[in-house]
């Protein structure tokens, strides 16, 4: 750090570095992205968004015998996976003063290659908001994208490219049920806007949950210490075999960059969700036909009967809990219906918990519940659709 004490002879000096600190501190804020928000359309008719050079790795590598093994491992883990890590930038309209409507940057981040379709996973936060997107290869040929689908619950999303099958190269998978704390992970994304950058870590805890964007908590969250900032949102975490495991997709910091606790979204709620985005373009949990009242009704039932647990509203004929017997709340008749207490063993206090846990199961599964009627608890098990 330059010295804080200067004399009459060093002011050109600390002059001219003055002005190469605003240089870089110009640059540095031109550099810096915000994730941002999906249109339910992403336009075709925009100009092309500039994005920054990769270097060709490809070319550039040290070659094998100037290598230990394990830093070749790494060098061919990044070499094999990164065409399939893409850059995506966003455009939004807004109005000026005068009324008039001009396109801006919106902000950017990462995704990944899921099949030969074209199909493109990311952050939902990536994307919420934006009019156009582009996605970038790693080639740099840049392509406008169409949206797909998203899940706001889960911050994940789904964009599209027509881009020639054979320069689609898709990731390869792995289980996130299998990892364990302590080893080691890789992270490839653009943060700052720099393209193919790839950080390295451990994984830090498992099992944490985190705030998606409409508040609900998604579980089974994987916690890295690998350098994870703006601009890497969306992009993929690997093993140390170079498969996916996770989808990186905040940060906890007091800063704005990495500080050690990084997020990642489990691979294996990306396998559930993101084949119904593409398929229906949302994610529809599996279904066993209750409806419940709002979280108001609720703590003023679960105060009044003291149950803590969410009040069934309506029980949908021809689902699960019909076919299980459970009853709904009838007004007129001044009944009142069942309180779900668990679910899947879990305590229920709210319906934000009913949602988190009820996000576990698929169509076709059974799940238990335990239920408050008229002062005694029943256990059922239902169907899901």
């Amino acid at each position: 750090m330059p010295d804080a004490t200067t004399s009459d002879t060093s002011a050109p000096r600390t002059a001219r570095r003055h002005a190469f600190l605003g240089i870089l501190l110009a640059f540095g804020a031109a550099a810096c992205t915000v994730d941002v928000q999906p249109a339910e359309t992403v336009l075709l008719d925009t100009p092309p968004v500039s994005t920054h050079a990769v270097a060709d790795v490809q070319g550039s590598s040290v070659p094998d015998s100037d290598l230990r093994s394990d830093e070749q491992a790494v060098v061919d883990l990044f070499e094999n996976t990164s065409p399939s890590v893409v850059y995506i930038s966003t455009l939004t309209r807004r109005t000026d003063v005068f009324g008039r409507g001009e396109i801006v940057p919106g902000g950017s981040g990462t995704g990944f290659v899921w099949d030969e379709e074209g199909h493109i996973v990311t952050n939902y936060h990536v994307i919420e908001g934006a009019d156009q997107a582009r996605v970038v290869m790693f080639d740099q040929t840049g392509y406008l994208a169409t949206w797909v689908g998203g899940s706001s619950r889960h911050d994940l999303a789904v964009l599209r490219i027509d881009a020639p099958r054979d320069t689609l190269k898709r990731v390869v998978v792995g289980d996130s049920d299998r990892l364990r704390v302590g080893q080691n992970v890789f992270a490839i994304g653009n943060p700052f806007g720099l393209s193919a950058t790839l950080t390295t870590g451990i994984i830090s805890a498992l099992n944490r949950q985190i705030e998606g964007v409409t508040g609900d908590l998604i579980e089974d969250v994987i916690q890295i210490d690998a350098a994870i900032n703006p601009g890497n949102s969306g992009g993929p975490l690997l093993d140390s075999q170079g498969r996916v495991i996770g989808v990186n997709s905040q940060i906890l910091t007091l800063s704005g960059t990495s500080s050690g606790l990084g997020f990642a979204v489990p691979m294996n709620i990306v396998q559930r969700v993101v084949p119904q985005l593409i398929a229906t373009g949302e994610y529809t949990p599996a279904r066993p036909g209750i409806t419940l009242f709002s979280s108001r009704v609720n703590r003023n039932v679960s105060r009044r009967v003291r149950v803590p647990g969410v009040l069934i509203n309506q029980v949908t004929p021809g689902f699960g809990a019909a076919e299980a017997g459970l009853r709904g709340t009838n007004p007129r008749a001044s009944l009142l219906g069942d309180i779900i207490t668990t679910l899947d063993g879990e305590a229920v206090q709210n319906d934000r918990d009913y949602r988190r846990v009820l996000d576990r199961y698929q169509s076709g599964d059974d799940v238990e519940l335990t239920v408050w009627r008229e002062g005694e608890l029943l256990t059922v098990v239902l169907g899901l659709r």
